[in-house]
This record gives structure tokens, sequence and C-alpha cells, in this order.
């Protein structure tokens, strides 16, 4: 049985879990934002914040906070939530972002931060592991309130993104948090839309960040490993 932990412990635990500095590797990838800049499509601030926003609400941010919200629900269906999760990545790179990030947070909370829960999932599912999937079962495991770890979740998701748009374009760090400080209601909407979604209604429409990362697979020059 799971017992919720305090606010103040949840906090910690997700600040420490979502961190930049939590060795996933997170600052490597830019979910096909790379691309996306070198043709053009996002060029300042306004542009960055209208592509992070739809990522956030339409593309792979709300699909990992659908597929969170399933994993921290799952019972005897968490081998198959998992496999749904691997199955709807889109392309090869944000396979690639979602499995290595997964991956690298599953070995490291397991050694830091260890819980049953996370043994329960790599007894029903042995791999590849999505990232929202470990973060689920994970929180869950640790008692954290649903809403606490969509929240923490998708504010790293966005927080990385805004990270690789100041470098790339660049920004400067002002206009980066002009964007997060935009993002807020964005962020606080698509959690609400993901709570009420179900695995078998999950789509996403945001095509233009699925093409950029298609593209960027092939980008002559890269700084960013998707």
């Amino acid at each position: 049985m799971t017992t919720t932990i305090t606010t103040e412990r949840a906090l910690y635990r997700l600040m420490t879990w979502l961190s930049p500095s939590y060795p996933v590797g997170a600052y490597t990838y830019s979910h096909g934002l790379e691309h996306a800049v070198d043709v053009g499509w996002v060029t300042d601030r306004l542009s960055t914040e209208a592509w992070v926003a739809a990522t956030l609400r339409h593309g792979g941010g709300f699909s990992d906070a659908v597929l969170l919200k399933a994993a921290y629900e799952a019972e005897a269906e968490l081998a198959e939530v998992a496999e749904l999760a691997i199955a709807f990545t889109p392309t090869a790179e944000l396979a690639l972002e979602s499995e290595m990030q997964g991956a690298a947070f599953l070995e490291m909370t397991q050694k830091a931060w260890p819980e049953a829960a996370l043994e329960r999932l790599t007894a029903v599912w042995s791999g590849p592991y999505a990232y929202p999937v470990v973060v689920g079962v994970a929180a869950k495991g640790a008692g954290i309130a649903l809403d606490q770890v969509l929240e923490a979740y998708l504010h790293a998701f966005a927080a990385n993104l805004v990270s690789a748009a100041v470098r790339l374009i660049p920004l400067g760090q002002t206009d980066g948090q002009l964007i997060t400080a935009a993002l807020e209601a964005v962020m606080a909407e698509a959690v609400i839309e993901a709570k009420d979604t179900t695995p078998d209604n999950l789509a996403t429409t945001a095509f233009m960040a699925d093409i950029a990362s298609m593209k960027h697979e092939t980008q002559y020059t890269r700084l960013f490993r998707s």
C-alpha cells in the first residue's frame, strides 16, 4: 500500500528527480527544436513560446503527461502502459530521447531512492522504459500526489526546451524567463487535459515538432541528440 508523503518531502523529491542536475542527460535533447531553429521556424521569443506551448498542449509534453498518469494509476495493466509508451513515440530520435532518459532515471532512482514500485515495473516489463512511465511509477511508489508530479514533469519538459532555445537561437536569459512565465497557464491546462484523457483516447497533433525530429536525424551540424 502506498503512503502519501508530506507536501514538503514530495517537493524535495520532485525537485531532485526533475532537476537539471539529476543525471538523465536531458540537456542533450531538444525534442526537434534544433531543426526548427536551423530552418527558421523558431527565431525569437514569441515563436519559441508558441512552439513550446504547442508541444506541451498537443505534442510530446501532452502525451508524456497522459502516459505518466496511466503508469501512476496502473495496476495489472502496467506492462501494457509501458509497451504503449514505447509504441506511441513518433520518431526514432524521440524514442531515443525517452528511452535513454527512462533508463538513466530508473538506474539512478533505484540506487538513490529505491522503491518497490520500480522493482515491480522491471518485473512486469523488461524494457525499454519510456521516461514518463518510470517517473510515474516512482512517484506513485513514493506517495507523491499525481497533480504534483504532472506539474513538475511538464515544468521540467518545458524548461529543457526553453534552455535549448536560449542556447540555439540564441535568446537572452530574460527572454527565457519571460517564456517560462508565459507558459505557466499552458502547463496548468495541459495537466487538466491529461488527467481527463485515457490512453485509449490519446492523440497528438504537433506534427511540425514530429517532422522537425525526423529532419534533425540527418541535419548536417547538431548540438543536440534529438
